[in-house]
């Protein structure tokens, strides 16, 4: 699944490729994928152009004159630029063709990507962006902001660092990732977490996303890059896909358990 690094990755990748192309035509080959009715969705696009490209959280934000073109990956969704005279593939849903002959065709095994296209001026008032929390590096998240988030929450904190509306881009690799380099057993109740963890949080996840941004995300058997950009922060993790191997601090196996229905990985000696 794309994370915040990977979508940071693909919004880089997509804006050296397709800004100021004239779009001439748009596919759709399946409407449930997009959130508006299908001839006012192409209408916005059609005759316009991309002119910026920008995120919240996971959410990819294609600015146009007037619109944004809302995008999120969930699963499996993958953006590629192609030459229109090239073949559809099976899982290609929606093709957004430019006049140079190209095309931004969106490919989703899973067919859980949604698209929608709403006006800029309520970009903010729309639901998906405003009940987005905090993002790591963000100066609004704070220790203090977490604790009182977490307060009246007994589910487990590797859940609740999943909760978007809390943290906003942290799946569960990095969720793992910044656990692990916190000290914190991932099943122990959020509402549990003093300041001082949730400071650690708070310095983890800012450390660890930069770094995974740089290194152009991770790339795993469950997300693997589109746009020819391969990351490489996955030589970098220290626990997450790492069942059995050893811990890089104490040496211990690292276990594999679940965690509301997520594989989780952590060490039961850093994270007692």
């Amino acid at each position: 699944m794309p994370e915040i690094a990977e979508v940071e990755t693909v919004r880089n990748v997509l804006k050296k490729s397709i800004l100021h192309k004239k779009i001439i035509g748009v596919d759709i080959y399946y409407d449930k994928m997009i959130e508006n009715d299908i001839n006012e969705f192409k209408n916005c696009l059609i005759n316009n152009e991309f002119i910026d490209i920008k995120r919240v959280g996971k959410w990819l934000i294609f600015e146009l004159n007037n619109y944004y073109l809302l995008s999120h990956l969930r699963m499996e969704g993958k953006y590629f630029i192609k030459n229109t005279s090239e073949e559809k593939a099976k899982h290609e849903h929606v093709i957004i063709h430019f006049e140079d002959n190209t095309d931004l065709r969106y490919h989703d095994t899973r067919k859980f990507g949604r698209m929608k296209i709403i006006p800029k001026e309520v970009l903010y008032e729309t639901e998906e962006i405003k009940k987005q929390g905090k993002e790591p590096g963000s100066s609004e998240l704070t220790r203090y902001y977490l604790v009182e988030k977490f307060k009246s929450k007994k589910e487990p904190i590797k859940t609740a660092l999943l909760d978007q509306t809390i943290i906003s881009g942290l799946g569960n690799i990095y969720a793992d990732e910044v656990l692990f380099a916190s000290g914190i057993y991932p099943e122990r109740s959020a509402n549990t977490i003093t300041l001082d963890e949730a400071e650690k949080i708070v310095k983890s996840s800012e450390r660890i996303i930069k770094k995974a941004m740089e290194l152009g995300g991770t790339t795993i058997r469950s997300y693997t890059s589109s746009l020819g950009v391969t990351g490489h922060y996955q030589d970098y993790l220290c626990v997450h896909k790492r069942e059995n191997c050893p811990c890089n601090i104490c040496g211990s196996k690292i276990i594999r358990i679940k965690v509301g229905g997520r594989s989780t990985y952590y060490c039961p000696k850093c994270q007692k």
